[in-house]
Order: structure tokens, then C-alpha cells, then sequence
């Protein structure tokens, strides 16, 4: 991306000069260098283009000479600006001591990072800082330059941040912690963030992301998964976005997680569980193996600690020369040597074959430490549109989980219930006949499930509003078609049951 090469690998600015980082803060938010800046400046198209690490329209609106166009010059474009341009922006010259501005020569400035504006869950501004044109991750080949680059906010950081628990709690930890954009969402509603990372430069750019964006330091450590960890330490909250991609050796720190298959995934999930402190929740991003001969599903139970439930969600699946080829293309190695690219694709091809991979799964693991004998283990397939941020959603799946754990059919039929926000009833049948083929309860909220029920079960969920018992509402469902209450309350429980585990019906108190 950018004019600027990214030699400044070698330097970083420093973390020692809080006076000078505050003074950069608050430069930037004076120009208004933030989300809704960006994209009120840049349009909608430009905006997403650089997305998408594509750079000539942003480069088009910002021909003028305004400190906003001067900020996305420097920072997000990585574009030499004449020197008299930015200080009449930024302290200059407390920016080039403590190391964020460099001189070119000739008169201009060019950042040592990329700063990307970054829009917190609460309407904070926040800053995202990376590595030079590493923003978005992968699409200007950026393993082609150096292994030990930290990326910035891409769309696995982003997902990983939405699926979240955000109750509020004592202790987190960032495993792999990268430019710490969990970390920063982490130090929101946590007392006590730890974030770790087997590459020293990460934890550098973590800190100056907490830094810039006003948040409170982590306490940073570097080594790989547990190993910075002591003994005793536990938590109520730990998320990772790891270096998951399954590939023939470790080429590039930041994606490849250097066990063989999918062993890192795994080893990461079985040994959050003795670190999670009772009630805390534990939430991954992951790829797993489709092997030959074995039930990918039961792959993933087997990987659940003990005293956990877990509910595991797979969003996409690739064939193994689908996922060759994407992660050949985020390391750029498409626009080298043709040999060279046969050569590694082989390579790729011949570590799946041995293995029996014949596809590879995305998706997003969730744990919820609760020590109970018999813990729920939820394994599916859900390649569907949803609507982040799920924090709250994966919340209330556990809730609801350990609801129904405690209430059998005669305690369910007692219980009182309320229809889940925005659940609507489709009907589905020939024109003009008098009862629907099926009747379908689709949420637009959340996982957005859509579930077919009877016409009881429809007649049940629509007057769920928690003044009367399941049980009376199936009395009067059964006195208004005139059938049996006793068979009536016999049968249904299982669509209750059903209907409260996908989340369209709650319990009301």
C-alpha cells in the first residue's frame, strides 16, 4: 500500500512517550481521523475499497489539503507529506522523536505505521496500529515481505470481537494478541487484561494500539499459547484469534500456527478449560480438518475440555485446493515465480493427502465453564447470515442451555415464557386453501434461525408473553381444538424445549 517501504520494520515508535501519544490522540480527533470521518470524507466506495487494500480512490479524494486528507495520507495511505502540510496538523517533531513520523528528504514526512481509525462497540474512536500497508491483512501479499509483520484489523479480528461475551468481569486473556484489538475491547468491561504473543513486535504494536486509543496497558507477555501463563493464574473471560491457517510448516508467524493439522486449534480449546475460572467463558476462532472417514462433528466434541459446555459453529467450508489457493494469494506468493507457487501448492497438496484432509472448516468455538456432570456440547453447521455483534446472543444460548439442564417436562410446563424480539410467522401453502402446508417462526435478530412448528406449537409461541404457565396455554390450545389437554401437555413439551433452545421463546422469570 503506499509510496512508503516497509523498512521501518526495524523501529517502532516508542511506548515510554505517553505525553507525546496523548498529544497524537488528541491531534487525530481534532481532524476528526475517525470511522465516521473517514467515511464522510471518503465516500462509501472509497471507504470500502480500502477494505479491500485497494487504494487509488481513497488517493483521489484526498487531493486537497485539509488535516483530515493530510492524516489519511500519512497514516492510512502511507503517502510522503510535505512537511509544512503536516505540522500544521501534528507536533512534528515529538512525533519524529518518539518515533511514529520519519523524514524522507525533500521536504516530506512519512509514517513508521499504519494508524487505522477504528469504531468501538460503545461509539468509542479508537486507533488500530499495524505494521505499514499490513491494515487490512494479506491482499498486497504481505508475507512476501517479512514473516514477523503484525496486521491490523481484518474480518476474523472483527467477527472474533463480535461473537464476544462482553459481561462485565475481572480477568481476561488475549492469546496471540496481534495489533490487541481484543485486548482494547477486552480492557472496556474487564478489570484486568493480560495479552500474549509469540512475537515480541506484536506486543510492542498492542501496547501502542491500547495507547493511542486511550485505554487502560495490558499486562503483556510474550510466548506461545499457555506458556506465559503462570500455574495459579485463571480467568473469567480469555478469546483468541490464533494463527490457525493449517499449512506445510511455519512460513509466516502470523497466520501459520506450526503444529501439524489442526493440533494448535485443538491444543488451544483443551487447555482453556483449566483456565477458565467457574462461569467464564472461553471463545476462539478456528479452522479444523474434514478428515476422510471421520464425522468432522464428533472431530470438535472431542475437543471440549471437561466441565465445559461448549457450542461450536461452523461458518464456511473450503475444498482443500479452495484453501490452498486462498492462503497462497494472502501471502502474494500468485505474483512470484511460477515454479516457485507449483512448488508450495504441491507442497500443500501432499501435507492434506497425508493426513486424509479433504476440506477444511471455519468457524467460531465457544466454552462456558460450568463443572457439571453431563455438559452440553452443541456441534452445527450454520453458513447463514447473522447479525453482530452475537455477544449477548452467545450469552443467552448458555443461559438458556443451563435452563433447560434444570427443568424436566413437568417443571417446563410450569414455567413461564416470553417470544423472543422480532420472531415473525411465515405460512406456507397453496393459494387459496384453507390451512397452511407448514407454518415457519423466523428470527430477524441474533443467528436469524428459522424453524417449522405446528400449529399448536404456532398458537403456543404467539400468545407467549409470561402472565400464564406453558401448561394453562396448552389447556386452553386444547380446549379451543378440541383435543385431549393430557395428550396435548404429553406431546409438546419437546417443541418447547426446542423452540426455547433456538432462542424464539425465553424464560419469563
Amino acid at each position: 500500500m503506499g509510496g512508503v517501504s516497509n523498512s521501518s520494520l526495524s523501529t517502532l515508535p516508542s511506548t515510554d512517550r505517553a505525553d507525546v501519544t496523548a498529544r497524537l490522540r488528541d491531534a487525530l480527533l481534532a481532524a476528526s481521523f475517525t470511522a465516521d470521518g473517514l467515511l464522510e470524507l471518503l465516500g462509501a466506495p472509497a471507504y470500502a475499497a480500502l477494505a479491500r487494500s485497494e487504494t487509488v480512490p481513497a488517493l483521489r479524494a484526498t487531493r486537497g489539503d485539509t488535516p483530515l486528507e493530510t492524516l489519511v495520507r500519512l497514516f492510512l495511505l502511507q503517502q510522503p507529506v510535505p512537511h509544512a502540510r503536516v505540522e500544521r496538523v501534528l507536533p512534528v517533531e515529538a512525533c519524529v522523536d518518539a518515533g511514529w513520523l520519519l523524514p524522507t528528504g525533500g521536504g516530506e514526512i512519512a509514517a513508521t505505521v499504519d494508524v487505522r481509525p477504528y469504531g468501538g462497540s460503545g461509539g468509542e474512536d479508537w486507533f488500530i496500529v499495524s505494521d505499514l500497508g499490513c491494515a487490512v491483512g494479506g491482499a498486497g501479499g504481505i508475507g512476501s515481505r517479512d514473516e514477523q509483520v503484525v496486521l491490523g484489523v481484518g474480518g476474523a479480528s472483527t467477527t472474533l470481537a463480535g461473537v464476544t461475551v462482553r459481561t462485565p468481569v475481572g480477568s481476561a486473556l488475549d492469546l496471540g494478541t496481534g495489533s490487541g484489538i481484543q485486548a482494547l475491547h477486552a480492557a472496556q468491561h474487564v478489570t484486568r487484561v493480560t495479552a500474549t504473543d509469540v512475537n515480541p513486535r506484536a506486543l510492542h504494536i498492542a501496547a501502542l494500539t491500547l495507547a493511542l486509543s486511550g485505554a487502560p496497558a495490558a499486562d503483556l507477555r510474550q510466548g506461545s499459547l499457555f506458556e506465559p501463563i503462570r500455574d495459579d493464574e485463571t480467568y473469567d473471560l480469555i478469546v483468541s484469534n490464533p494463527p490457525f491457517v493449517i499449512s506445510p510448516g511455519a512460513r509466516l508467524t502470523y497466520r501459520d500456527g506450526g503444529m501439524g493439522g489442526d493440533d494448535l486449534c485443538r491444543t488451544l480449546v483443551q487447555q482453556s478449560g483449566e483456565r477458565l475460572n467457574r462461569g467464564g467463558f472461553a471463545q476462539f476462532l478456528a479452522n479444523w480438518q474434514h478428515v476422510e472417514g471421520e464425522d468432522w462433528q464428533d472431530r470438535l466434541r472431542s475437543w471440549v475440555p471437561r466441565g465445559c459446555d461448549a457450542w461450536i459453529v461452523q461458518r464456511e467450508v473450503q475444498d482443500i485446493t479452495q484453501y490452498a489457493e486462498l492462503w497462497m494469494r494472502d501471502a502474494g506468493d500468485h505474483r512470484g515465480d511460477t515454479a516457485e507457487y507449483q512448488a508450495r501448492y504441491d507442497a500443500w497438496l501432499d501435507e492434506f493427502e497425508a493426513r486424509k484432509v479433504r476440506a477444511v472448516g471455519f468457524g467460531w468455538i465457544a466454552l462456558h465453564r460450568t463443572d457439571v456432570a453431563e455438559p452440553s456440547i452443541t456441534v452445527e453447521e450454520w453458513p447463514h447470515p447473522v447479525e453482530q455483534p452475537l455477544g449477548g446472543t452467545v450469552r443467552a444460548h448458555f443461559d438458556r442451555v443451563d435452563y433447560l439442564r434444570k427443568h424436566d417436562d413437568a417443571a417446563l410446563l410450569a414455567g413461564h415464557f416470553r417470544l423472543a424480539a422480532e420472531v415473525v410467522q411465515e405460512q406456507v401453502g397453496l393459494p387459496g386453501a384453507e390451512d397452511p402446508e407448514h407454518v415457519v417462526l423466523r428470527q430477524n435478530r441474533g443467528m436469524r434461525r428459522a424453524t417449522k412448528v405446528d400449529t399448536v406449537g404456532a398458537g403456543f409461541a404467539g400468545v407467549c408473553d409470561g402472565t400464564l404457565s406453558a401448561g394453562r396455554i396448552l389447556d386452553a390450545i386444547a380446549q379451543l381444538v378440541g383435543e385431549d389437554p393430557v395428550l396435548l401437555r404429553d406431546r409438546t413439551p419437546a417443541q418447547i424445549r426446542l423452540l426455547v433452545e433456538q432462542g424464539f421463546l425465553e424464560p419469563a422469570r
